[in-house]
């Protein structure tokens, strides 16, 4: 018979499953195209929006992950760090519990809070994102196990917030400021997903789940991650000035995928370490976009 839990570690439980490290992924890009689409304007839609996309959707990305993969997860040396919560198996169902209930309790104030301020097509645009973040690993619909779709989803995961961010402002999507900016993300966010799943290729097999990696093999896919940072990276040349030099972002996870060309599926884990790397060429580039975004605001 095992103890209950105090409420610290089950509030610890709960934050755990939501990814602190990961938090600034979501929320950055809403407040980003939220602040470029107004022209700056700081409001209570700017506040709402930011911290749903900070905390509660993060919790709902990655606690129902943490619910459902949970099998997998115990087989997974990744897991139980940065990269993913993992429940003591004596507590794991009351865990799990209390992560989905957190999830509904946590978003549904902000839901209802921004679907009431949005028009119709910002209120549909945040139904997709949130039904493709549950449908990434929710029971019979996993998204996560159709490979490609996979990728694509994993990339809305992120260029969902920003696309929300300027309907729900009514910016112009047809705009050379807007349009490659979101096309280059999906890529680069489809690049980043088929990356991370190199390092799973022969676990994920063993356990019997498919990913665009385990059909397309380790190498292949470290090629198609290289070519899709390429494209994104193309794609950005079509930005006005200086918005433009944002085209030199993508290339140093371009390089860092480069260095694991010869990974084979036999020794796929090797590819974990462009995965450290990729977390932390997150927080260089995030700091590189605010500067450029500050420029293209003052310009």
């Amino acid at each position: 018979m095992t103890a209950a839990p105090t409420r610290t570690s089950a509030v610890r439980d709960v934050l755990a499953a939501s990814r602190p490290f990961s938090w600034i992924n979501t929320a950055y890009p809403f407040a980003a195209g939220w602040l470029m689409a107004t022209g700056g304007r700081v409001d209570a839609t700017l506040v709402v929006g930011t911290l749903f996309f900070l905390v509660p959707y993060n919790l709902v990305m990655y606690g129902v992950n943490d619910v459902f993969d949970y099998e997998s997860d115990l087989r997974n040396p990744r897991k139980g760090g940065i990269e993913g919560a993992l429940a003591d198996p004596a507590t794991a169902a009351r865990t799990h519990r209390r992560i989905l209930w957190s999830c509904v309790l946590t978003s549904v104030p902000f839901l209802a809070w921004l679907v009431a301020v949005g028009d119709l097509a910002a209120d549909l645009v945040l139904a997709l994102v949130v039904f493709l973040v549950v449908a990434y690993s929710a029971p019979r619909l996993r998204f996560k196990e159709r490979p490609v779709l996979d990728s694509l989803t994993s990339a809305m995961h992120f260029v969902g917030p920003l696309l929300y961010a300027l309907v729900l402002a009514d910016a112009d999507l047809s705009a050379r400021t807007a349009w490659p900016v979101l096309v280059a993300f999906v890529l680069w966010g489809m690049a980043s997903h088929a990356f991370g799943a190199v390092q799973d290729v022969r676990a994920d097999r063993e356990g019997g789940i498919a990913s665009v990696a385990t059909v397309l093999g380790a190498h292949a896919t470290v090629v198609g991650s290289f070519v899709l940072y390429l494209g994104a990276s193309a794609l950005l040349l079509l930005v006005p000035w200086p918005g433009v030099l944002a085209a030199v972002l993508p290339l140093p996870y371009a390089i860092s995928v480069a260095r694991f060309w010869s990974v084979r599926d036999d020794d796929c884990e090797r590819a974990h370490a462009g995965w450290r790397t990729f977390l932390w060429l997150n927080l260089v580039t995030g700091f590189l976009v605010t500067m450029l975004l500050i420029a293209v605001a003052l310009g």
